[in-house]
């Protein structure tokens, strides 16, 4: 699964070479999102804004200017900023606003503002000949850190084991009143052993690895033999469930498949026209395929609703499998990867969804996702 998401990263270079060698034990990059921030509130207002009176509320970061309109998620309502924001800590900023209504009876619904609750920006209105004006920008970017994690693996072995090794053994197995029944062991190369084990160590640390490094690039583990860093950088699992969207369900239906395809709709550029991937384990497979199989037959799709794209065995959604489809205006694709399954078991399902869609302007590819975990079987 990770060396089908290379190209989650973006490399200038006209180069064909499957990695790029850097000098450095640290790498950065930068996500885009393109959807207006929702920004938590800090602490629950103490006014409720009677009588057209100021409302001092408090966010954990700037966001919202002067002149600003913007709505709180919960219940509706809509603020005007009316001073700018004035710091009290780092993650707590105060921003003076009025509710707006056109006859001065609106109360906040302080319910709605409690800690952690959102409010998101919504429009902005300024007197004539205004002296000031602030932007919101509509792809927002978040800069990441990780760290290169280096992994080894070694084997030895005899030298009876090398001058057999490209052999096959037979031994003879007495079976049957005595006939011999041949029995063909094969002896694997030692080479082969390496590699198998290399990209079984390399793959989960890439994918389930937490990092061991702290906020001043330090690592919190060291060789006990020479005190020597170990730097262990952040696996994919690790980043997306620090960021994505998660949601999670007892019942895979077809309306859960909407939910989250809206979640990720969200944070994409367009509502259509993107390819989502949803890499997912044997028990997410083994749902998905019921779920879309029964879909298909109570409601009769047609073509030109569900279909298959490929041809390598999937002929048509649900003759064999549901492989990659539109759906929702969008490309849906789906992997299985069996160390998910090793990983998260065999009786919960587990899937993580991945908008690959290539920037429009930059053609740079994003990676947004959601993770869904549920269906305990019995």
């Amino acid at each position: 699964m990770t060396e089908s998401l290379r190209n989650i990263f973006y490399n200038e270079t006209k180069s064909k070479n499957r990695y790029q060698s850097i000098d450095s034990l640290y790498f950065e990059w930068e996500v885009e999102t393109n959807n207006i921030k929702r920004i938590p509130f800090a602490s629950v207002p103490t006014e409720t804004g009677e009588n057209g009176t100021d409302i001092v509320m408090a966010f954990t970061e700037r966001y919202f200017e002067k002149y600003d309109i913007f709505k709180i998620d919960n219940s509706g309502q809509q603020c005007f900023v009316v001073a700018r924001p004035v710091r009290k800590a780092d993650n707590y900023w105060e921003v003076t606003v009025r509710l707006i209504d056109n006859d001065y009876k609106s109360i906040l619904d302080v319910s709605a503002c409690q800690p952690g609750m959102t409010a998101r920006f919504q429009s902005n209105a300024h007197p004539e000949l205004h002296q000031e004006g602030y932007i919101k920008y509509q792809s927002n970017v978040s800069k990441h850190r990780n760290y290169i994690t280096t992994f080894r693996n070694d084997d030895s072995w005899s030298a009876l084991y090398a001058a057999h090794e490209d052999v096959f053994v037979s031994i003879g197995k007495g079976e049957n009143q005595g006939k011999l029944k041949e029995t063909i062991y094969k002896m694997e190369k030692k080479e082969k052993v390496l590699l198998d084990n290399f990209l079984y160590a390399r793959n989960n640390g890439l994918l389930f690895n937490r990092t061991s490094v702290d906020v001043n690039g330090k690592s919190t583990i060291v060789d006990p033999n020479d005190g020597r860093p170990i730097y262990i950088g952040d696996g994919i699992i690790p980043q997306v469930e620090r960021f994505a969207s998660k949601y999670a369900f007892s019942k895979l239906t077809v309306n859960v498949f909407n939910t989250v395809i809206a979640m990720l709709g969200e944070k994409a550029e367009q509502p259509t026209g993107n390819k989502y991937v949803f890499i997912c384990n044997e028990r997410f497979w083994f749902l998905l395929n019921q779920t879309l199989g029964q879909y298909l037959a109570q409601f009769h799709t047609d073509g030109t609703y569900l279909y298959s794209k490929k041809a390598n065995g999937y002929v048509e959604v649900g003759a064999k499998a549901f492989d990659t489809y539109n759906y929702m205006g969008n490309q849906i694709s789906f992997k299985v990867d069996r160390t998910f399954s090793r990983e998260y078991g065999y009786k919960e399902g587990y899937c993580l969804c991945l908008d690959l869609t290539a920037d429009s302007t930059s053609a740079e590819p994003p990676i947004l996702s959601d993770i869904w975990v549920g269906d305990i079987a019995a």
